[in-house]
């Protein structure tokens, strides 16, 4: 049983996501409440902790989430990803569990070295049969025996899929209600993945396109991410308005939602610092946006 100062703690999972994840609001407290389950020691003691799938458009923050929920549950470190794109042939079982009696596979090697956390199996759809048939195994029994003939429980893990499946019908589906999509979305699911792995699963989610608006606010949390993090290599920045927007209309993707938003935030800001060194030796003032060559610069004050 879970003592108080646990629970208290634990009660702080939703507020922690709604901090870091935009555009999801309906989806959080379902994961919110998946995982504190587990953690409470709620769950069945011969399955995973909770297991998850998380379907929608590219860029709609289901890694991230599953990120979030881990750190805070675990700590840092303890979110162990694997992209199904990378077992898709029948050589795939053998990465996993292994290819020899010496050999524990990369599953099993994971497993050695954390004593809990979260599996995050990436692309669902893109993974070989024989790994679709572990998953079923992994769900139902809560274990796994590697080619070394060791067996190892999952019972101290989450597992968490994600999936594409469905992209296309809600992106074609904006202008109909969330819950219009959401049934179009799991209805493709259930047509594309096997219906006793999906069956097996605790929580099915879809996760929603985002909206500019939402997106602008996912661009202040990156920026507020690098800029804490350039911080503490020792450049003080002060972001101005009109940055903000120039990096906001820079990282804004219909397509591919907020994940090229980061890597827009990253690559300006240290190009500001990195413009600013080269010229002064020094960065500490406010970056501004040089309009007339869709840059960034330090203004020193």
């Amino acid at each position: 049983m879970a003592d108080a100062g646990e629970i208290e703690r634990l009660r702080g999972l939703e507020a922690h996501l709604r901090a870091r994840i935009r555009g999801q609001d309906h989806a959080i407290p379902r994961i919110a409440a998946a995982f504190c389950r587990g953690a409470l020691g709620l769950a069945s003691p011969d399955r995973p902790r909770g297991s998850l799938l998380f379907v929608g458009p590219t860029g709609t923050g289901k890694t991230e989430t599953a990120a979030c929920a881990t750190e805070f549950v675990f700590g840092a470190g303890h979110l162990v990803p694997f992209d199904m794109s990378e077992y898709q042939d029948q050589a795939a079982i053998n990465k996993l569990l292994g290819a020899g009696r010496d050999d524990p596979g990369l599953l099993g090697r994971a497993l050695e070295m954390s004593p809990g956390g979260t599996f995050l199996f990436d692309e669902l759809e893109k993974a070989h049969p024989l790994v679709l048939d572990l998953f079923l195994q992994i769900l139902w029994e809560g274990r796994i025996t590697v080619a070394t003939g060791r067996q190892f429980r999952l019972t101290d893990y989450f597992v968490v899929f994600t999936s594409n499946v469905g992209s296309i019908e809600a992106m074609r589906m904006e202008r109909l209600s969330f819950a219009s999509v959401e049934q179009a979305v799991l209805r493709r699911v259930e047509q594309s993945l096997r219906p006793e792995l999906v069956g097996r699963i605790d929580e099915r989610i879809v996760f929603g396109r985002l909206s500019p608006d939402v997106q602008r606010e996912i661009c202040e949390l990156e920026v507020a991410r690098e800029t804490a993090r350039l911080r503490g290599l020792g450049y003080d920045l002060e972001i101005s308005r009109e940055a903000m927007e120039f990096l906001a209309r820079e990282g804004y993707d219909p397509h591919h939602g907020a994940r090229p938003m980061r890597r827009t935030a990253e690559r300006f800001l240290q190009q500001a610092v990195m413009r600013s060194l080269f010229a002064y030796g020094c960065v500490r003032g406010r970056v501004v946006v040089e309009s007339w060559n869709a840059a960034l610069r330090i203004v020193a004050t």
